[in-house]
């Protein structure tokens, strides 16, 4: 128990009981002195679980050498500061894949046939005074998937399998798949149905989805964000719903989540959801497994799985 790793954010608590069997575990998130903690365990600290983790903080902790981050996207943690400081990081790729694959297309069906709206209409006993008006389908729709990585290769082919067309704009072309490259994200809007964002958040892609490609979506066009909330213009997309510039969106991120702005909660041709694309117990469950798989193989000195830093 002489290896000690410090815990940043409870949603590694599933990994807690296998860390605690192994490790000893100092809970940064749920510390009622989060300053005293850092002033009696800092020395000692030579691994984090969580994310979170600024340049500042790792300051703090002079033997910190590696942070094993609980999610596919690890952009609260300062990667640059981590690299200029010999620390490795890993993520939780692949595990979530199917997960949010499954959730992005559950709310685009939700968005297209108005599933929520249509639950509370019967509710608030509105069906009494007639039906609810028809809607569209996913069927010989285009979708545009800005990010063909992991997780945006299983949305091509659940989309697939609903008989839309697919195309992609990305960093980089994948020759090897069967779908129609863009290397203009605007370009690619214009000619979709669907904007499905997909890509990691960061500075590199913040407010990539501004108000020319919201434009160029048009007023027939719907987006789909299960990125980060910051790869999408917020203020931008929020007018473009309320005067009917896009046809609608379904959200899982937020670019001040959980503050949602009442503006999108208002609004009848968005869909909802608390960022939780990869929130079923099997998917955490396994990035649970990860997370602590990462952080056996560094103390064993052994490779680490799934490295990024």
């Amino acid at each position: 128990m002489s290896n000690h790793v410090l815990i940043t954010g409870k949603i590694v608590k599933k990994s807690e009981p296998a860390l605690e069997q192994r490790y000893q575990v100092h809970r940064l998130y749920d510390a009622p002195d989060r300053e005293a903690l850092l002033q009696q365990v800092a020395p000692l600290v030579t691994a984090i679980a969580g994310g979170g983790v600024d340049a500042a903080l790792m300051d703090r902790l002079p033997n910190l050498k590696m942070i094993s981050n609980f999610g596919v996207g690890y952009d609260s943690i300062d990667t640059a500061a981590a690299r200029a400081r010999g620390i490795m990081v890993t993520n939780t790729p692949t595990v979530l894949n199917d997960a949010v694959a499954e959730i992005t297309v559950g709310l685009m069906i939700a968005l297209a046939r108005h599933i929520p709206q249509a639950d509370r209409f019967i509710r608030e006993g509105r069906w009494l005074s007639g039906g609810y008006p028809l809607q569209s389908e996913l069927t010989g729709k285009t979708v545009g998937i800005l990010g063909l990585g992991r997780i945006g290769l299983e949305i091509a082919r659940r989309c697939q399998a609903m008989k839309m067309r697919i195309v992609y704009h990305s960093r980089t072309k994948r020759p090897h798949e069967p779908y129609v490259y863009y290397s203009s994200l605007t370009d690619m809007a214009r000619d979709v149905d669907w904007l499905v964002v997909i890509t990691t958040g960061g500075k590199a892609t913040e407010k990539l989805v501004n108000r020319d490609v919201l434009e160029a979506l048009g007023d027939k066009g719907y987006l789909v964000n299960m990125a980060r909330g910051s790869v999408v213009d917020e203020s931008v997309l929020v007018e473009f719903l309320v005067e009917r510039k896009i046809a609608g969106a379904a959200l899982d991120v937020f670019e001040n989540e959980p503050n949602v702005p009442e503006a999108l909660r208002a609004l009848d041709n968005v869909v909802l959801s608390p960022h939780q694309g990869s929130a079923t117990t099997q998917t955490r469950d396994a990035m649970a497994a990860l997370v602590v798989a990462n952080l056996d193989a560094f103390f064993a000195n052994e490779p680490l799985l799934t490295r990024v830093v």
